[in-house]
């Protein structure tokens, strides 16, 4: 099987493509447009990669498409302070650009395996959140926080209809706050374009306090990305019985308050640099208009219904979020690759 990757060096494209050349003898077509993560990859005779832009390399993916079997679209601008202060550009890159594959994957009879965003669920008061029942509930049109949720569900809304009218083979996951080694880069966490556990480790890194806005109450499930691909190869793996299905991925049990995982991450922090706790700045409370300026409203709780994914693949979540942050933090302390601050950052929601 050739897989076709776009935004191969992202955190859920760059741990897959490792897991998939280490599990299966299927071959990866790869871009994007840096490769800090993957230059370990690039030994291996089925991995091929190729520096380019989504937005630019129009003929490189078309034809990548014709020639691999399943297609995993994974470029996104997935980092919340960027729906407020950019949301032209989340807009045009994380809708209009991966627009185009999704119409190149139906035209030349593709399975797509497109990545949907637990964020698609809004502020739901739901207890559970569930692929087919749960209502999506947005704020008004000045809180431009909410583009990347429409964004991404309107794809949704889009591949669901070619499969449904038009045979397009499809599955849809909903990654539910992944945490690991490779999530973003520390260039994008310095200026707060990153997401919460990147920007804990930077601050921690730079011997700043990390910032909790509005005291970090809200609640998410942090989700071990070796278990999210767990998941994810058992939906490569089984097309009759994921196709035409929408799948959240995460980890119920493992429900924090963003407060808690800033004290665990301080605390493994202190660990690995074998430093005393007393000698890192506390957490310090900042107002949410302070850290993301005009435009954001906030989701008190995000938890995932994975009945689906235990009826499907007899799937279950089985690592302690901990242990993703242990090697988020030991990932960032030892990574010395290029930490640039990229305009577009692979998804991993």
């Amino acid at each position: 099987m050739k897989i076709l990757i776009i935004g191969v060096n992202g955190f859920i494209g760059s741990n897959l493509t490792q897991r998939i050349l280490n599990t299966t003898n299927w071959e990866v077509y790869g871009m994007d447009i840096n490769r800090s993560y993957i230059k370990n990859l690039e030994q291996s005779d089925r991995f091929h990669y190729t520096e380019g832009d989504i937005a630019i390399n129009n003929e490189w993916i078309e034809y990548h498409i014709k020639k691999c079997d399943v297609i995993l679209p994974l470029v996104a601008i997935a980092t919340p302070k960027k729906y407020v202060t950019d949301p032209l550009e989340v807009f045009e890159l994380d809708f209009e650009q991966n627009l185009k594959i999704v119409r190149w994957a139906h035209q030349y009879k593709k399975r797509l395996i497109f990545p949907s965003t637990s964020e698609v669920y809004g502020m739901s008061q739901d207890a559970e959140f569930n692929e087919s029942k749960t209502n999506f509930v947005y704020g008004p049109i000045h809180k431009t926080r909410w583009i990347y949720a429409c964004s991404k569900q309107l794809l949704d809304r889009i591949i669901y209809a070619y499969g449904r009218d038009y045979g397009l083979r499809y599955t849809c996951f909903r990654p539910f706050n992944w945490i690991g080694p490779k999530l973003d880069n520390m260039g994008s966490a310095r200026v707060g374009n990153s997401r919460v556990l990147t920007q804990f480790i930077s601050n921690l890194i730079e011997g700043r306090a990390i910032q909790l806005v509005d005291g970090g109450e809200q609640k998410r499930c942090f989700t071990h990305v070796e278990d999210g691909l767990d998941c994810l190869m058992s939906i490569l793996n089984n097309e009759e019985l994921a196709n035409g299905h929408i799948v959240n991925i995460g980890d119920p049990k493992n429900v924090s308050s963003v407060r808690d995982l800033a004290m665990l991450t301080r605390q493994i922090f202190a660990e690995q640099r074998e430093i005393s706790i007393e000698d890192i700045p506390e957490p310090e409370i900042v107002t949410e208009k302070e850290f993301y300026g005009n435009g954001f409203q906030d989701i008190t709780h995000r938890l995932p219904c994975i009945d689906l994914a235990r009826q499907l693949f007899s799937w279950e979540p089985r690592r302690r979020h901990e242990d993703g942050v242990r090697s988020a933090v030991a990932f960032f302390i030892n990574h010395k690759g290029d930490d640039r601050v990229l305009s577009r950052n692979p998804t991993g929601m």
